[in-house]
């Protein structure tokens, strides 16, 4: 049985990871017949938001303690990850990939990634296994590896953006899978586009099982 690690950027869409990208990544790794483990950076979070007004609440939350919330308790700290025990690594979306995994929400091209979150992806390219990301994702993995080919869908800024980055942005909507010509790595928009959950469950679905594919 394949492995895959997912890892999440917290709990919640406007400040850590989108929470139904996220269970359906994990509903579809099962679907496509494979398993997963669930990592996250032991981290504090850029900050809160009250999603119910979109305002910034005057307290602190941990990214990988809010990330269990998701999982029902089974995470480990993305320190931990050890790419020779994994098949695949798959980034779910959500502002909190821009936040807590790396600074793109503030800083754009000219972000920081999480060093745990960049020793997993140059870990796995090194390894020439499939990485996974959808969403807005792709720029971590953009900023990470520069010359690789990848989608976030038809959102002008953040495609430009990319390829600042020496990335290739490549246009698509929900459902499309986008894969690098040279390298292993798997993109997808999700709710980069204006989304139902149902393409999110298409997207999902059809990036793990690219990546399930090219496993066998």
């Amino acid at each position: 049985m394949k492995k895959f690690a997912v890892v999440l950027a917290g709990c919640g869409v406007q400040d850590g990871a989108e929470i139904h990208e996220a269970v359906l990544t994990l509903l579809a790794i099962k679907k496509h017949g494979a398993d997963y483990e669930v990592f996250a950076p032991d981290v504090s979070q850029h900050h809160v938001i009250d999603h119910t007004t979109g305002k910034e609440m005057n307290e602190k939350r941990n990214v990988l303690v809010e990330s269990a919330r998701i999982t029902r308790g089974k995470i480990k700290p993305l320190s931990e990850f050890q790419a020779r025990n994994f098949d695949a690594l798959v980034f779910p979306g959500g502002f909190g990939v821009a936040k807590n995994l790396c600074s793109y929400a503030f800083d754009g091209p000219d972000c920081k990634v999480n060093p745990d979150v960049e020793k997993a992806v140059k870990d796995m390219a090194s390894l020439q296994k499939p990485i996974g990301a959808m969403c807005i994702s792709p720029v971590v993995i953009s900023q990470i590896l520069g010359n690789v080919e990848v989608t976030i869908g038809a959102d002008i800024k953040t495609a430009q953006h990319i390829e600042k980055m020496g990335a290739k942005h490549i246009v698509t909507t929900h459902g499309e899978v986008i894969k690098d010509k040279h390298r292993p790595i798997y993109t997808t928009p999700c709710y980069m586009l204006d989304a139902n959950i149902l393409q999110i469950e298409l997207g999902t679905y059809n990036l793990i099982g690219s990546i399930v594919k090219d496993l066998y």
